[in-house]
């Protein structure tokens, strides 16, 4: 099977690849063509995950795709935007049929769930490894960046933390656990649900943004470092499952929840004047710290003492996960 002929036959006439609101060209040309209503600003991400780095060598196709295009949309929450459409460069290192139509029906639950249209991408002999492309659209100046966190504001997330890294011992074989528990913590790994009508929900209120791919603590070090202040974390009220609980502990767990990663929960600082307004309606906010003057991420214990961190986080070239 060539290359083109795989396009067709796993990808092209998915239904995430139909033309729709915001596609007005999509594959079969040299470019896919997008529409954006007037005021708005085009969004755009794009994420690699590569096979023994990313994802274990040998894993579920089905959900190894709805991961892949899960992890990429989450970028679109943390912005604010509304999903419009993807792209994907796929490495494959054969022809393997039943591989390609699983991972294509992940890719199409993932899409059509996110509101996305596939209109693009590449195909190449090679280590499996996957390259996504997310296109999202946000009214003018409304976007929710890392920038404007202020002293006095409060830092929030958007759920349970610490169950993507208490899943990948699952992934890794590293621990075992009860079926309940293994069940909803894989759930949280394979098929994470990118937080996009929170995101929109934001807008215009949270005063800075970012999705938790690298750890809490980590990742908020990307807001202090761009709005030029200091993020204080209070140990004692990160929310976490019951699920990560019974499966590591309260000290583990914790570990975990602050420096684990692989949440794809919102972490954002917002006036606390919207605090209120937005628990009412329903959304998934959780208080758990402060904005400061100053620069850095803090951690306190619940007398306000300052508890040493080792463990941050993630970066590629400078540790192992």
């Amino acid at each position: 099977m060539g290359e083109f002929e795989l396009i067709r036959n796993y990808f092209a006439a998915a239904p995430c690849a139909q033309a729709g609101e915001g596609v007005a060209l999509g594959i079969g040309d040299d470019c896919a063509l997008l529409t954006l209503p007037p005021g708005a600003q085009l969004a755009i991400s794009t994420d690699t995950l590569v096979t023994g780095v990313h994802f274990p060598d040998v894993c579920d196709p089905f959900l190894l795709a709805q991961r892949a295009l899960a992890v990429s949309a989450s970028d679109l929450a943390a912005m604010g935007a509304t999903p419009v459409a993807f792209t994907l460069a796929l490495t494959l290192p054969d022809v393997d049929a039943d591989w390609l139509h699983a991972f294509a029906r992940g890719l199409n639950v993932m899409a059509q769930g996110c509101g996305l249209r596939l209109v693009g991408g590449d195909t190449t002999r090679g280590p499996l490894s996957l390259t996504l492309t997310v296109f999202g659209r946000v009214p003018a100046g409304q976007a929710l960046t890392r920038r404007g966190a202020q002293p006095g504001d409060l830092l929030c997330v958007g759920g349970p933390l610490g169950d993507g890294a208490g899943a990948l011992t699952l992934v890794l074989n590293e621990r075992e656990a009860q079926a309940s528990t293994a069940q909803a913590l894989l759930a949280r790994y394979w098929t994470p649900q990118p937080q996009l009508a929170l995101g929109q929900a934001l807008r215009g209120k949270a005063s800075a943004a970012l999705d938790i791919s690298d750890g809490l603590l980590a990742d908020c070090g990307h807001i202090a470092l761009a709005s030029k202040v200091r993020l204080v974390v209070e140990r004692e009220t990160l929310p976490m499952s019951g699920h990560l609980l019974e499966l590591l502990g309260l000290q583990a767990a914790q570990q975990a929840a602050l420096s684990g990663g692989d949440d794809y929960v919102l972490a954002f600082t917002l006036p606390p004047g919207h605090l209120a307004g937005l628990q009412a309606a329903g959304w998934p906010v959780h208080v758990i710290g402060r904005v400061e003057a100053g620069e850095g991420v803090a951690l306190i214990d619940a007398n306000g003492q300052d508890i040493p961190v080792l463990t941050r986080g993630y970066q590629h070239f400078r540790e192992t996960r």
